[in-house]
C-alpha cells in the first residue's frame, strides 16, 4: 500500500461511517406538533381562558406602569392577586395584535410547546433518547396540562420554567468542569426565580429537591458543593424579590398589589399566595378544608362547596386521588411510586455491595423523585385554597418519572424485568377506576385500557419484548390520550377552574343554603344565571342554572369565566355613564370585585375599574381615593348591587360601601332601559 493510500484509507472510512438517525428528531417534531394541535385546538372560539387575568392583559398593554405591576384595570388601581410575569407575554400579544381571545391564549400555547420540547432535552441528558421521547409524548398527553395549556392560568409558564430549571440543573450535575457546573446551577436557580415571579412560593417547593439532589449528585468536593448551593440561593432570592423591591421603592404613583392587606407585593407572598395557601385561615381568605367561601363573597349563609369539598377537595393523602383531581393527573402516579420505590431498593443494593454508582444518575433521581413527592405531599396536605388544575405542576416530574421506569424495566435482564407487567397492570386498573367513574364520559375506554394491558402483558411474558413495550405505552397512555383529545375538541368558557374530562371533575360548583339546595331566584355571586347553562359560560341574568336536582354555576364566581361579552343592560348603563360622565377619566366603577369589572374591560375600550382587587376586599380604591375622584370631576357613576342583589363589595375594606350609600344616589332604571339585576349610582361630592 502507497503512502497515499494509507492516508486516504481512514478519510475513506470516515466519509463511510454511518450518520446518527434522524428519526429521533421526527419523532420529537411528531411529539411536539401533536402538543401544539391538542393546546391550540379551536382556541379561537370565543374563549379567554380566566377572564380576570384577560381584562388585566389588556389593561397592561395600555401603559407601562400597568404593564410592569400586573394592573387589573386601565387606572392602574388595583394589581391582579399574582406576580405579573406569567401576563407579560399575554400583554404583549395584545399590544401586538389586538385583543382577541387567541392573542392572550396563544402565548399559553408557545409556552405548552416548549415544555414538551424542553423536556425533551432535559431527560434525554439524564437518561437517553427514548426515554425523553417517552417522557414528552406523556407530558403533551396528561389531560390537566392539556387543560391548563388552553388557558391563561399562570400555571403554564411556570412549569415551562420550572422544567427549564431542571434542565439547568442537569447540565450542571454531568459537567467535570467545576466554573460550568457552578454557571448552570445558578442557572437553575434564576429559572425557579423567575417560577416565583409567576406564582409566587408555589415555585419552591421543588427547592429542597434540587438542593438534595445536587449535594447527592455532583462529583464535586463538599465544600465546593455547599459554597454552589449557596450562591445559587443567592440567585434564587435576588431573581425571586427583584420585582417586590421595585414595587417598594417605585418613585411615581403604582397600583395596589391585589390580595395583600396593606398595598405590597411581601404581605401577599407570606399571606394570601403563601402561607395561606399552605395552612389556610383567615390569611388565605377563607379555603381550608370546611369548603366555604369567604361570607363576604357570597350571599349571606350561602355555602359553595366543588366536589368533595373546597375546589380540590378535602387534604388529605389520597387527595390526589380523589374523584376532583385524580382524572387531572393520578393515571401514571402509581406507576411512578412503583418506579421510586424499585430505584430505591436498587440504590440501597447497590451502596451495600460497595458498587459504585452514577452521580449524575442518581441526581437525576432525586431531583425528579424530589420534585413529586414533596409537590404531591404539600398539594395533598394544603389547608388553604388549592385548585385541581395546580397539579399541572406535577406533570413533568410523573412523565420523567414513568418514561424512564418503564425503559428500565423492560431492559432489565433479571427478575426486574417483571416489574413491567406489573406497572402496566396497575396502570391500567387505576385507569379503569377512573374512567369508571363517570361513564358518561368516553366510558368504552375502561375495558379498551383492560384489553390492551392484557395483550401488552402476555406479548411481554413470552417474550415479545419490543411489541409488549409499544403496547405497554399504548395501554398506559390511552385513557389519558382520550381525555386530553376530547378536552381539547371542547371549547371550554370555564376558564376560572380549567379541567380535563367530565365538567364536575375539576370545574363545578354547588351552592347550598343550610345544606339545600337554594330556591329559585336566589342570586350567586355577580348576579344571576339562567336555567341550564348561560349562553357565555358566566352566571348571570335570572336564576341558578339547573342540574338535576341541585344548583350549580359554571364558570367561575362574579363573572369571571371564559367569554367577554356584555349583557344588554349592561351596555346600556354603560353608555349612560359614558354619555352623562361629564367627561369623567373613569367611566364606571364597579363595587363588588375585579372579575365584575372584566367584561367591561375586555369588551370596550372605557376605563373601568373593579373596586376591591379579586375579591372585593382590597382596600383600592379607599374612601380617600373615591372622595378625590369624585371632588375632583374622576368618577362619576357607581354600579352597585345594592337591594337588587349582584357584587356587594366583599368584606368592603375600609368601608366603600357606607361611603357609597352616603354619596351616591340611585339612578332611575328607566332613565337607561335597566332590568333588576344591577343598579347604577350617581355619586356626588
Amino acid at each position: 500500500m502507497t503512502a497515499t493510500a494509507e492516508v486516504a484509507a481512514p478519510v475513506d472510512e470516515q466519509i463511510e461511517a454511518p450518520r446518527p438517525a434522524r428519526w429521533p428528531a421526527w419523532a420529537l417534531a411528531a411529539i411536539c406538533v401533536l402538543a401544539g394541535a391538542l393546546y391550540v385546538w379551536a382556541i379561537g372560539a370565543g374563549q379567554v381562558g380566566n377572564s380576570y387575568y384577560a381584562a388585566a392583559a389588556k389593561s397592561m398593554s395600555t401603559s407601562f406602569t400597568n404593564f410592569l405591576f400586573g394592573s387589573f384595570d386601565p387606572a392602574g388601581v388595583v394589581t391582579v392577586d399574582k406576580p405579573p410575569m406569567s401576563l407579560w407575554p399575554q400583554a404583549i400579544a395584545v399590544w401586538i395584535f389586538g385583543f382577541h381571545g387567541w392573542a392572550v391564549l396563544l402565548p399559553q400555547v408557545i409556552e405548552g410547546v416548549a415544555a414538551v420540547f424542553l423536556l425533551h432535552r432535559a431527560v434525554r441528558l439524564w437518561a437517553d433518547e427514548k426515554v425523553a421521547l417517552l417522557a414528552a409524548l406523556i407530558l403533551a398527553l396528561t389531560p390537566i396540562t392539556v387543560a391548563i395549556n388552553r388557558d391563561n392560568n399562570p400555571d403554564t409558564l411556570l412549569v415551562l420554567l420550572l422544567i427549564a430549571a431542571a434542565y439547568a440543573f442537569t447540565r450542571s450535575v454531568r459537567s467535570s468542569d467545576g466554573r460550568t457546573r457552578t454557571k448552570w446551577l445558578l442557572w437553575c436557580a434564576f429559572f425557579i426565580g423567575c417560577g416565583f415571579l409567576t406564582k409566587m412560593l408555589q415555585a419552591w417547593i421543588v427547592v429542597p429537591a434540587f438542593g438534595l439532589a445536587y449535594l447527592v449528585g455532583t462529583s464535586a468536593p463538599v465544600k465546593r458543593r455547599v459554597l454552589d448551593l449557596l450562591g445559587a440561593g443567592a440567585v434564587l432570592v435576588a431573581s425571586s424579590f427583584w420585582w417586590v423591591a421595585l414595587h417598594s421603592l417605585w418613585p411615581g404613583s403604582k397600583p395596589y398589589i391585589g390580595g395583600s392587606t396593606n398595598g405590597g407585593a411581601w404581605d401577599l407572598i407570606i399571606g394570601y399566595n403563601g402561607l395561606g395557601r399552605v395552612f389556610g385561615g383567615d390569611g388565605n381568605r377563607g379555603g381550608g378544608p370546611s369548603g366555604r367561601m369567604p361570607s363576604g363573597q357570597l350571599p349571606e349563609g350561602l355555602e359553595m362547596r366543588g366536589p368533595g369539598g373546597m375546589f380540590g377537595g378535602q387534604p388529605g393523602i389520597t387527595r390526589m386521588f380523589e374523584s376532583s383531581v385524580g382524572g387531572q393527573i393520578s393515571w401514571l402516579l402509581p406507576l411512578c411510586l412503583l418506579v421510586l420505590a424499585a430505584v430505591a431498593v436498587a440504590g440501597v443494593l447497590r451502596r451495600r455491595r460497595g458498587v459504585p454508582g452514577n452521580p449524575a444518575e442518581r441526581a437525576g433521581w432525586f431531583m425528579w423523585g424530589g420534585w413529586l413527592l414533596v409537590t404531591g405531599v404539600v398539594f395533598s396536605f394544603a389547608q388553604g385554597i388549592w385548585h385541581p388544575y395546580y397539579t399541572t405542576m406535577l406533570a413533568p416530574a410523573v412523565a420523567a418519572i414513568s418514561a424512564a421506569g418503564l425503559v428500565m424495566f423492560w431492559r432489565a435482564r433479571s427478575f426486574v424485568r417483571f416489574l413491567l407487567p406489573v406497572g402496566i397492570a396497575i396502570t391500567a386498573a387505576w385507569a379503569f377506576v377512573l374512567a369508571s367513574r363517570d361513564t358518561a364520559f368516553h366510558g368504552w375506554t375502561r375495558w379498551a385500557v383492560l384489553g390492551v394491558a392484557a395483550v401488552a402483558i402476555v406479548v411481554l411474558l413470552v417474550g415479545l419484548r419490543r411489541v409488549g413495550l409499544v403496547a405497554g405505552v399504548v395501554a398506559v397512555l390511552l385513557v389519558p390520550a382520550v381525555w386530553s383529545t376530547a378536552t381539547a375538541a371542547t371549547p371550554s368558557y370555564n376558564g376560572s377552574m380549567p379541567a380535563a374530562g367530565p365538567a364536575e371533575r375539576g370545574g363545578g360548583f354547588e351552592f347550598f343554603r343550610n345544606g339545600q339546595q337554594p330556591p329559585n331566584g336566589m342570586q350567586p355571586p355577580g348576579g344571576q344565571a339562567p336555567n341550564g347553562q348561560a349562553p357565555n359560560g358566566q352566571a348571570r341574568g335570572g336564576q341558578f342554572p339547573q342540574r338535576g336536582d341541585r344548583g350549580e354555576m359554571q364558570g367561575g364566581l362574579g363573572g369571571f369565566g371564559g367569554r367577554a361579552e356584555l349583557t344588554d343592560e349592561q351596555k346600556r348603563i354603560l353608555a349612560y355613564a359614558k354619555e352623562h360622565g361629564n367627561g369623567a377619566e373613569i367611566t364606571l366603577a364597579i363595587a363588588g370585585s375585579a372579575p365584575a369589572a372584566a367584561p367591561y374591560i375586555m369588551s370596550t375600550d372605557e376605563v373601568v375599574i373593579g373596586m376591591g382587587g379579586f375579591s372585593g376586599s382590597d382596600n383600592a380604591p379607599s374612601v380617600d381615593q373615591l372622595q378625590t375622584w369624585v371632588s375632583e370631576g374622576k368618577l362619576k357613576f357607581v354600579l352597585s348591587g345594592g337591594e337588587r342583589g349582584g357584587p356587594r363589595g366583599g368584606r368592603d375594606a375600609g368601608g366603600r360601601e357606607e361611603w357609597i350609600k352616603q354619596h351616591c344616589s340611585v339612578v332611575d332604571p328607566s332613565a337607561y332601559g335597566g332590568g333588576s339585576t344591577e343598579t347604577l349610582m350617581e355619586c356626588h361630592a
